[in-house]
């Protein structure tokens, strides 16, 4: 029926009875339904593809090493910033024996070799140009979702 006495941003939302979600998606041949996305994050590509950043942020996060990441354009290219799991990078790199550069250069290194992975896996026209490394936790709503909003440049 609409938002709680909110005649304005109910019929922003509800359309002949339907309520407009923003989710974009498509249903498959048994009937399935598959949610690619939301309506207000995809990122139009160079040659005007429709491009789901959280379809590529769901393929990043299967990274062991990866706790979140966003997808961004930026100057017409794809980049990723990606938070990583600390305490496991430690461990992998035995990161309390390492001086700092050094530990910084594995991440790097780590970085680059997951974008390759991450490229070999998604179209070429979501290929991804950079991984830049988040320190710190995006920062979610209540529901656990990033801001994206807050770190378009």
């Amino acid at each position: 029926m609409g938002y709680y006495k909110d005649e304005k941003q109910s019929a922003e939302v509800m359309e002949d009875g339907w309520f407009k979600s923003g989710d974009l998606g498509y249903v498959d041949e048994d009937g399935y339904i598959f949610i690619s996305g939301r309506s207000k994050n995809v990122i139009i590509g160079s040659g005007g593809e429709n491009i789901f950043p959280e379809q590529i942020e769901a393929t990043i996060n299967q990274h062991e090493a990866v706790l979140d990441s966003l997808v961004l354009m930026r100057d017409d290219r794809l980049i990723a910033k990606i938070h990583l799991d600390y305490e496991l990078i430690d461990k992998m790199f035995q990161a309390d024996n390492l001086p700092d550069a050094e530990v910084k250069e594995k991440i790097n290194e780590l970085l680059e070799e997951m974008r390759q992975d991450v490229n070999t896996k998604v179209a070429t026209y979501a290929k991804m140009l950079k991984f830049v490394e988040q320190i710190e936790p995006f920062i979610k709503t209540p529901t656990k979702k990033i801001k994206r909003f807050l770190y378009v440049d």
